[in-house]
């Protein structure tokens, strides 16, 4: 095969990658992972477990085999692999509710009409779903609730690396703005037992929150509903996690902002953050810049969060990386 046929039959090989996470979701939403415990098992046995068409769940299973999801053996039967297991919803660090939220229609529809954004420079999913990307949560219960679950099951792999990469003081006020159900300040208040906590977040987020089903951090939490571009509470350092991404420029100095006139003096802000490196390495910061093009928000190199914080009356002091895609960005007060 020449060089030209070479290229075209990759490129169209990468054009069926789609289907990969299709499968996955397939598999996540009928949850056929919890019924495949250590030995081999039948597709037809798994398919009367999960009520599905045998011939068509054997379809997903053979093209998860491929990624290593799953292995089948030669009498045609399927076992999970170690990465598998993170597929079923009793795991450890479940990746399920994160899959079913990276793959449901608010983001994959937007994906696949992303050529609006090159030729319009707008919101794909503002043009598709007729409003913007928080407000049809804000609508849609249903929708919300898998987000915000698929927000916590990407989250707990990484708060406690996170929370372990940098050195927090031995007192003060933490505040996790957006902090969503709490899970990163409690492994925050956990490492710190001198430390206060307060969880901020809208009130239909903050009913779901972690913090009182654990006696080691009790009487050291409290909550606090709010808006973030609106107000936060004061303390002396804050916690941004996966939120700035979700906004453009203006919108994240907005609330960068308003951190800094609550923050205490000598008090520091932490964008926790993908810090885009330079290169052609693959970094799934650049993955993710991709999807965010399709909302409003992006995703930041070095020299973006400099210019932010710069806009927002802060500088940046250090980066952090962390054993995850995200790092902390460390900012203090720019006076």
């Amino acid at each position: 095969m020449n060089t030209a046929r070479q290229s075209a039959a990759r490129l169209i090989d990468e054009s069926l990658g789609f289907l990969f996470p299709a499968a996955l979701r397939a598999a996540a939403a009928v949850r056929v992972a919890d019924h495949m415990a250590d030995d081999d098992e039948s597709v037809e046995r798994l398919a009367e477990a999960t009520g599905t068409d045998a011939r068509n769940l054997g379809r997903v299973l053979r093209l998860l085999a491929t990624r290593g999801v799953v292995e089948e053996t030669a009498t045609g039967r399927f076992r999970l692999t170690t990465t598998g297991q993170a597929l079923r919803s009793d795991a450890p660090h479940s990746a399920r509710a994160a899959i079913l939220m990276l793959t449901d229609a608010t983001m994959w529809r937007p994906a696949g009409e992303m050529h609006r954004c090159l030729t319009d420079g707008g919101s794909a999913f503002t043009d598709i779903f007729e409003t913007s990307f928080f407000d049809y949560f804000a609508r849609d219960a249903e929708t919300a609730a898998v987000f915000h679950d698929g927000m916590a099951a990407m989250s707990d792999h990484e708060n406690e690396p996170i929370a372990q990469a940098y050195d927090f003081p031995p007192t003060g006020t933490v505040v996790d703005v957006g902090g969503g159900h709490g899970g990163l300040l409690l492994e925050v208040l956990r490492r710190q037992p001198g430390l206060h906590g307060v969880l901020h977040d809208q009130t239909h987020v903050l009913a779901d929150h972690r913090l009182g089903d654990h006696d080691d951090i009790a009487g050291r939490w409290s909550t606090a509903d709010g808006d973030f571009f609106s107000t936060v509470p004061p303390g002396d350092i804050y916690l941004i996690k996966r939120i700035l991404h979700d906004w453009n420029d203006e919108q994240s100095a907005v609330i960068l902002r308003n951190c800094r006139r609550a923050m205490a003096p000598g008090g520091r802000i932490l964008v926790i953050d993908a810090v885009v490196p330079p290169g052609n390495r693959p970094h799934q910061s650049k993955t993710l810049d991709l999807m965010m093009s399709s909302f409003v928000g992006r995703e930041r190199t070095e020299e973006d969060f400099v210019r932010l914080l710069g806009e927002a009356g802060l500088r940046l002091r250090r980066i952090v990386p962390t054993s995850t895609v995200l790092s902390l960005v460390e900012a203090v007060s720019g006076d």
